[in-house]
């Protein structure tokens, strides 16, 4: 009767009607049917429609399956009609992810995706680029639910670093000090206990790095100056200096997960108040002050200064000559940042809290003791806060009530990725749980599930774009109005309290994220101008703010910044930042800086650092703002411009269109 049909691609091949039954027969069967003939008889069915629609003409695939539709309906087969319209939708949304990934792998090819910062352009991370593109396409048409998959693709929700859905977790405060005493094996072999600075520093890049490669998030060792401080006993401070200039030498320029970037890595010090302790600190911050070999700023570590008072954080204290220290080069390097122990919710812990990367924070623990150490958050998921608020239309009733449905999503969400993550075994993260890194994995072996040890993780709900819902919904955000930081400072408690009871109900450690919102920042309001257009102070930039911040180009005080933020950092238990902007290296008003710092203490913040450009010519190494395009010392056009992204360091050439465009509106705050 027929003899050609037409394929998607335009190719006409030999037509062959028992694909139309086999078709047929596959949804009958899914359904509970196991009639073949019936198959065939509605096979004729669709043969004679397809003669009298088309009389001899050469028709389509789609022409087809919509006779085959229409033919199951009529024929009253309305549960096999179903199925076969669910498979046709499955098989035509496989059909479009592998369109879509191609045209993203030929992207990554021309160059890298600058979702991360810190990600390079060279051959083996176009080859991670290209593997992060195949997995997410492939969670998203395979494993996720389908009401999580449509909400992370239409924007509702972002599933962040889901291209590592179901083979790793977060991040991790590492045990440095147990290592270093027992010596470890990273899989060639044993590395037994160091005798020196040097060799303690050494394994310590080590450790950061063979974590990083279990892992896809940042690697932090929590209390770095009491976990050094055994190997450095009796040495000189030179010595104990040249084993942390290599440290970070070795934090900037040694390359893991495929060759892609260096470890994230963080150290925490400033309270060991011990003699080798103090030797830690003072010579790591000398040696990150010095910078790298030409005295280029470094990017890594993110070096995090503790504060506390009675033990450096005033005068008479007896650390407070290293948070003097730690001040200075700040005032220069743009780290330390300063974590404050005093705060009202770290304050109960004593100096036990530690934060990591660019605001994480792990310490409440529902499962285990409340430790910062050997434990690290399993995975988080963004809410794209404005979009509720622009559907709202200022209903705040409707809003609260979108709201609630979506963190619920969210929650559950993160609890089917945590069973995702129960099923690997010991031996699938081999670093991290084979050498008994995390909290609970002690006891476990190769083939045991790591689920023993990441009920002690975090599960983490975030949000972004607090300013421009806050504008949807009340015409102001928060640094323009009172009446709109109460508003503010009511949804996020909400949310905060939607979280607590997600903790009760699953009794697991879910937290509350001020996301650090990267590559997100731009997806998120490109999608949202797409389906609602351009609305004033909501969508009408290129991205959104980061979490509960001002606008960056919003004139304010450094202190009024301060103060409105400071309200918000209590809530978000998973982590949280703030940071001022100033128009240069404070580096001869330190006092400045210092007076600053006191004022984030005094307003009940727990994280916090200070941004300014830093600049470097690669021709004549002059370091300072250099506001043109070329060096005015030597002429050359090669300048290292480096600045604060979301909470870490990286250079603007990799900045995303997003944070690019976000750092152009950047103002400083005035005094």
């Amino acid at each position: 009767m027929f003899t050609k049909i037409r394929k998607r691609d335009g190719r006409e091949v030999p037509f062959d009607d028992t694909k139309i039954t086999d078709a047929i027969f596959k949804a009958a069967r899914a359904v509970g049917g196991e009639d073949r003939e019936t198959a065939v008889s509605l096979t004729l069915d669709v043969l004679r429609m397809l003669k009298e629609k088309y009389n001899g003409q050469v028709f389509s695939v789609e022409d087809v399956q919509d006779v085959v539709e229409k033919v199951l309906i009529e024929r009253g087969h309305a549960r096999t009609a179903k199925a076969y319209i669910l498979y046709r939708d499955k098989r035509t949304r496989i059909r479009e992810a592998k369109t879509e990934l191609m045209d993203v792998v030929e992207e990554i090819i021309k160059e890298t995706d600058r979702d991360n910062a810190n990600v390079g352009n060279s051959p083996s991370a176009k080859m991670l680029q290209i593997a992060s593109a195949a997995s997410k396409n492939y969670y998203l048409n395979r494993l996720l639910d389908e009401d999580f998959s449509l909400a992370h693709r239409r924007g509702d929700i972002h599933i962040h670093d889901l291209d590592f859905y179901a083979t790793t977790l977060n991040c991790l405060q590492i045990p440095l000090d147990v290592l270093l005493k027992n010596g470890f094996d990273n899989g060639h072999g044993y590395i037994r206990p160091p005798k020196r600075p040097s060799s303690a520093t050494a394994l310590a890049a080590i450790i950061l790095q063979s974590s990083q490669n279990d892992m896809y998030g940042g690697q932090s060792f929590p209390f770095f100056d009491r976990q050094m401080a055994p190997f450095v006993e009796g040495a000189d401070d030179d010595e104990v200096y040249q084993a942390m200039e290599a440290l970070v030498y070795n934090l900037n320029s040694m390359h893991s997960r495929a060759g892609s970037q260096v470890p994230f890595s963080s150290l925490n010090l400033g309270t060991d108040t011990s003699e080798a302790g103090r030797k830690v600190t003072r010579n790591l911050l000398l040696a990150y002050e010095a910078g790298l070999g030409h005295g280029e700023n470094p990017i890594f570590p993110n070096v995090i200064f503790r504060l506390k008072k009675g033990v450096n954080f005033e005068n008479g204290d007896p650390n407070y000559d290293l948070f003097q220290l730690a001040v200075r080069v700040a005032s220069k390097r743009l780290n330390p940042t300063f974590s404050f122990m005093d705060s009202s919710f770290n304050r109960k812990y004593g100096d036990q809290v530690a934060y990591m990367g660019c605001r994480t924070r792990v310490m409440a623990n529902r499962r285990g003791p409340e430790e910062t150490a050997r434990r690290g958050n399993l995975s988080f998921t963004t809410i794209n806060l404005p979009r509720l608020a622009i559907k709202a239309e200022r209903n705040m009733k409707l809003f609260y009530s979108l709201l609630d449905e979506m963190v619920e999503l969210a929650i559950r969400q993160l609890y089917h990725r945590f069973k995702v993550q129960c099923r690997l075994r010991v031996k699938d993260i081999p670093f991290v749980m084979g050498q008994r890194l995390y909290m609970g994995s002690e006891d476990l072996k190769p083939e045991d599930s790591i689920e023993p040890a990441i009920v002690n993780g975090t599960l983490s709900v975030g949000i972004i774009g607090l300013a421009e819902t806050l504008v949807s919904l009340t015409g102001y955000h928060h640094g323009q109005s009172e009446e709109s930081q109460a508003v503010g400072l009511e949804i996020v408690k909400h949310i905060r309290e939607k979280v607590n009871e997600a903790c009760e109900r699953f009794d697991l450690n879910y937290t509350f994220l001020a996301t650090p919102a990267e590559g997100l920042c731009g997806r998120f309001i490109a999608l949202d101008r797409k389906e609602f257009g351009i609305i004033p102070g909501v969508t009408d930039k290129e991205y959104y703010t980061n979490s509960f911040h001002i606008p960056v180009n919003y004139p304010i005080s450094i202190f009024d910044k301060i103060r409105i933020e400071g309200e918000y950092h209590k809530y978000f238990d998973a982590g949280h930042i703030s940071y001022v902007e100033l128009a240069s290296p404070p580096q001869h008003n330190q006092q400045a800086v210092e007076a600053i710092i006191r004022h984030m203490a005094d307003c009940d913040m727990g994280y916090a650092g200070i941004n300014y450009p830093v600049d470097f010519c690669c021709g004549c190494n002059l370091l300072g703002v250099i506001n043109e395009s070329v060096c005015p010392r030597c002429g050359s056009s090669e300048i290292r411009r480096v600045r604060r992204i979301t909470g870490y360091l990286s250079t603007v050439d990799r900045f995303n269109d997003g944070k690019l465009a976000e750092l152009r509106d950047r103002i400083t705050h005035f005094q």
